[in-house]
């Protein structure tokens, strides 16, 4: 009788834990910092718009943080419900609590990949043309909780110069963001800036999606301006995690809804995730173990 009411206990509080549909009147979406908040906003209300409309959520909020980390707090503290990370900012998420969120989807390129670069970019007029012609000079990185802005770069360019960063550069500094790191560049501020990028289409697009895509688009930088420098071994992309306590049900119904998206509202698509992409494939835990033990590694978590 004893192991029957323990058992039973036990259901009532898994039960408990779980956010069944009807339970959920908002839905908060955490958005990544590192662009400016008013065109984060703007890039996602389609988004806000679509999920209402499928799951008759009384209300989807958006939070656009002004740093990685704002998110990686709300998602360990169960203030967000959903959120687009990249690699390092899950595995922060990962070796801080294993069980806050689950992993569902990946983007995949154009050419099918679910991978993408950490690239260094220089003004053509500093006469950088390799990233060893940056001894002696200033690196900007773009968030401590990012891959292609930070992790990737501090751990692979050492293996290009043969130093430790803060040993081959002159100074190296966090410039708030992968769009401020990039024009941070662009300004003069930095000799290199590390960003994300596809790596692949042409360059004077900014390649397909982005950072430097994305300022590209908007004309905020002249592609002809800059050159890369630099580029990283591919790196996994960050997936759409959602939180534990929604449950087995919720991750299922929010792959299903994202996996569409592309072919429903590409336009929307291309909106939230900043570029040209083919669309999202499944992806879990294990896909990001390689940036999980980097991030150990390097940086701690």
């Amino acid at each position: 009788m004893l192991k029957k009411a323990l058992f039973a206990a036990t259901a009532l509080f898994a039960l408990a834990g779980t956010a069944h549909a009807a339970d959920i009147k908002e839905f908060r979406v955490g958005i990544m910092g590192g662009e400016n908040e008013a065109d984060r906003l703007r890039n996602f209300a389609c988004l806000q718009d679509h999920l209402k409309k499928e799951f008759g959520f009384e209300k989807v909020s958006l939070f656009p943080a002004a740093d990685y980390d704002g998110v990686i707090q709300g998602l360990l503290g169960g203030t967000l419900d959903f959120a687009e990370l990249g690699a390092s900012g899950y595995a922060n998420v990962y070796i801080k609590d294993p069980k806050a969120v689950t992993p569902i989807l990946t983007t995949q390129q154009k050419d099918g990949s679910t991978g993408y670069y950490s690239i260094g970019l220089a003004l053509k007029s500093s006469g950088i043309k390799t990233i060893m012609d940056a001894k002696g000079k200033k690196l900007g990185y773009a968030d401590p909780d990012s891959t292609s802005g930070y992790l990737v770069p501090l751990t692979q360019i050492p293996k290009t110069t043969g130093m430790a960063n803060d040993k081959f550069f002159a100074a190296t500094q966090f410039n708030g963001g992968h769009e401020n790191n990039l024009l941070a560049a662009y300004d003069g501020k930095v000799d290199v800036a590390v960003d994300d990028s596809s790596g692949i289409g042409d360059f004077k697009d900014g390649y397909t999606s982005g950072t430097f895509h994305k300022e590209v688009d908007k004309g905020a930088v002249d592609p002809n301006k800059l050159v890369e420098v630099w580029r990283s071994p591919l790196i996994p992309n960050g997936p759409l995690v959602v939180r534990n306590a929604l449950g087995e049900e919720w991750q299922k119904k929010l792959a299903a809804f994202f996996t569409a998206l592309p072919a429903k509202d590409y336009k929307c698509f291309t909106a939230i995730e900043g570029g040209d992409f083919q669309g999202y494939a499944p992806v879990k835990h294990e896909f990001y173990n390689a940036i999980v033990d980097v991030r150990r590694q390097a940086i701690g978590g």
